[in-house]
């Protein structure tokens, strides 16, 4: 089942986002095990993506041949476990884990290759900078010796109203665009899991996060 989803996800994006960019298919592997990954990698998965620091060091040694990224909310405490292990950080979401990053990238003589996350939803239980600061954040951010800014993340809020949520990956990509135009290492929109990455590919988004769609559903582990 892996295998064929894979194809078929890897067949839908071949000819890129709206705008004709190459979209970049991040397996979200949280709670699958080291041979799940490993089949999806085989049937053509480049990157994979943890949301937790412990499942992302407790495989790292089990899973072969695929760009490791981290897309989840990460404590500062457990940032020393990401130095120059990681492809691309997806969720640089304040300036206090930006100073973590720094002094433990410069100490380890290693640049951290991160998105700023962007809380487009306005949504308390989210975490992020809000779009109204999001030009702030960057030049801010942009500061840091040893972080080096690849692009922008979101994750879009639950809501059936596709006009809102369109509206709001447009301005997400509007963001990356007055920021792509004078920084040449901005790249990657990361924006669109399972239940939304078409409409955010629509929009612009030239990374997608998707874990149910290449998996199917999660097994959480039961309680005790």
């Amino acid at each position: 089942m892996i295998t064929e989803n894979v194809k078929k996800v890897l067949a839908e994006i071949a000819g890129g986002n709206n705008l004709g960019e190459k979209i970049t298919l991040v397996a979200a592997t949280k709670t699958r095990t080291p041979e799940e990954i490993n089949e999806a990698i085989a049937a053509g998965v480049c990157d994979i993506g943890e949301n937790k620091v412990q499942e992302f060091t407790a495989k790292f040694d089990a899973v072969h041949g695929a760009n490791r990224h981290f897309i989840g909310h990460l404590q500062t405490n457990k940032v020393k476990y990401l130095i120059g292990k990681t492809h691309l950080i997806h969720s640089l979401d304040r300036m206090e884990l930006a100073d973590e990053l720094q002094k433990r990238a410069e100490k380890a003589n290693w640049t951290a290759d991160c998105l700023i996350e962007i809380n487009i939803g306005s949504e308390l239980s989210k975490s992020g900078f809000s779009a109204e600061n999001a030009l702030k954040a960057y030049e801010q951010l942009k500061a840091y010796p040893n972080i080096r800014l690849r692009g922008l993340m979101a994750m879009l809020p639950v809501s059936d109203d596709s006009a809102f949520l369109r509206s709001l990956c447009l301005c997400m990509r509007e963001i990356y665009d007055t920021i792509k135009r004078t920084d040449g290492n901005f790249t990657w929109l990361s924006m669109g899991m399972s239940g939304d990455w078409k409409l955010c590919v629509e929009c612009g988004s030239n990374m997608i996060r998707l874990g149910t769609s290449l998996f199917g559903p999660r097994n959480y582990p039961a309680a005790t």
